[in-house]
């Protein structure tokens, strides 16, 4: 067996298989776009976890992500769900939604610090409706460093497609300077011959509180209007969800 690159796979495979499963925070979406009665803006929608759920709940949805390999599986499941390929730092719909939504801890994985979360933030501003409601999932990405005492890593989380057999697997998960929380992952593609290809990838979060989201929130424009909690599950560690409205 010969090792050799994942990397050529699809993106759709691996945000799939490590994201895809996540549901912990689905009954929250369905709550807040229930109460706002519009349309909602996914930003960072990927394959359509959040906007293909809230399509089938009868929700006008605009799922927006800089990938277009991501969205075309949006396209294919559900036509009633609008895609924009756009980067959630500088984008212009011209229109406006009743919730703007930020899945997944997006705010953290913004490569720009706290300037692209400003230019995200009046992006957002921009795009709501007078008294419309943006809603952001935090993580606190330290308590995902395993503590010392935790001797095994946690299993790999594994797909079947076409034969293939896909698995994703967290290597470390560290702090770096400024902060930042690395989360570095093994992924390996092994084809129906047997034959393995990998390859390692990083994920940085960036420590960011709600009272420093609300702080940068409010200097865009968005007034602060409660938070929300997100529990930890067996897999995935718990998000703070911090709600600003127009």
């Amino acid at each position: 067996m010969r090792p050799g690159r994942a990397r050529e796979w699809s993106p759709t495979i691996w945000h799939e298989l490590e994201n895809g499963a996540y549901v912990a925070d689905l009954a929250l979406w369905r709550e807040l776009a229930a109460a706002a009665g519009g349309p909602v803006l996914d930003l960072g929608a990927g394959a359509g976890r959040v906007a293909l759920d809230l399509a089938a709940g009868g929700h006008e949805v605009v799922a927006l992500d800089s990938d277009p390999e991501l969205l075309a599986v949006i396209e294919q499941r559900e036509r009633a769900v609008t895609t924009v390929c756009a980067d959630a730092r500088d984008f212009m719909l011209r229109r406006r939604f009743a919730l703007v939504l930020a899945p997944m801890q997006l705010v953290q994985i913004l490569d720009g610090g706290t300037a692209a979360r400003a230019a995200m933030l009046r992006c957002v501003r921009d795009h709501l409706s007078p008294g419309a409601r943006f809603a952001a999932a935090l993580a606190d990405a330290h308590s995902a460093i395993p503590a010392p005492e935790e001797p095994q890593p946690p299993l790999p989380d594994v797909l079947e497609r076409e034969g293939w057999v896909f698995s994703s697997r967290p290597l470390a998960v560290r702090e770096e300077r400024g902060g930042r929380v690395v989360i570095e992952r093994l992924r390996e593609a092994v084809a129906p011959s047997g034959e393995i290809r990998e390859d390692t990838v990083r994920i940085a979060l960036e420590s960011v509180s709600p009272a420093a989201l609300e702080t940068e929130a409010l200097a865009a424009g968005l007034a602060p209007d409660g938070r929300r909690t997100i529990p930890e599950t067996t897999d995935h560690i718990g998000s703070q969800v911090v709600l600003c409205r127009r």
